[in-house]
């Protein structure tokens, strides 16, 4: 039984070797042959096709020039300085002309008005100008910083456009117990010049050291919403 048993499975084997190799396709048995001539022909040069390591790789991707879309626009900014005197304007339009092409910056004409404030002071030194500060303080008193420097160590008590208007608002305060406090002009009618740059982009960053080293250090701010157009 066993011997049969083997014989049996040793034909089968053999008749399955047999049809798997098509030796019995003559007789109608035979696997069913997968095949695609159309997928063959729709190759392009299949023999140009090379294969290569990611060493290889990363070296042709090192040597191909970075492309990028000329209708790709740059993120930009526009900025802009505050008040420049006309002597530094013009030493700063000699660095403009070397550090950054033609089109891209601008330096607009400004107007600064008169401005007269409602002064107290000099005095003698800090600690003397904070016990008056104190006591304006027990006032309710508000203050502004000073854009004369030479007025310093002293308070503001406000700033205005013209004199009269000052000399009213020094008669309210003196109403309020202010004794000292005099009205004075902060500085007159100022023309000077003001830096514009409507669109800094990643080109134009490297510049911008030797451009606020020209402004002395000032700083450039975002130009507002309504003139960045």
């Amino acid at each position: 039984m066993l011997r049969a048993l083997v014989l049996v499975l040793f034909l089968l084997n053999g008749a399955y070797f047999a049809w798997s190799q098509g030796w019995l396709r003559a007789y109608g048995w035979g696997p069913t042959v997968q095949s695609e001539p159309h997928r063959l022909q729709q190759q392009i040069n299949p023999e140009a096709i090379e294969i290569i390591n990611e060493s290889e790789a990363r070296k042709i991707q090192a040597e191909q020039p970075q492309v990028v879309a000329a209708s790709a626009a740059q993120a930009s900014v526009c900025l802009q300085s505050g008040w420049i005197d006309i002597e530094r304007g013009e030493a700063l339009r000699s660095v403009l002309k070397t550090a950054l092409p033609a089109q891209s910056w601008e330096l607009q004409e400004v107007l600064v008005p008169e401005r007269w404030i409602i002064y107290m002071g000099k005095y003698a030194n800090v600690a003397e100008m904070d016990k008056k500060r104190a006591q304006l303080d027990s006032l309710h008193l508000t203050f502004e910083p000073l854009s004369n420097s030479t007025l310093a160590p002293g308070l503001s008590l406000g700033a205005f456009a013209s004199q009269a208007q000052a000399n009213t608002a020094l008669e309210a305060l003196a109403k309020r117990g202010v004794r000292t406090a005099r009205v004075l002009q902060e500085h007159p009618e100022q023309r000077g010049l003001r830096l514009r740059l409507p669109e800094v982009n990643d080109s134009l960053q490297a510049s911008l050291p030797a451009i606020r080293a020209a402004l002395g250090g000032q700083a450039l701010l975002v130009c507002p919403a309504g003139a960045q157009d």
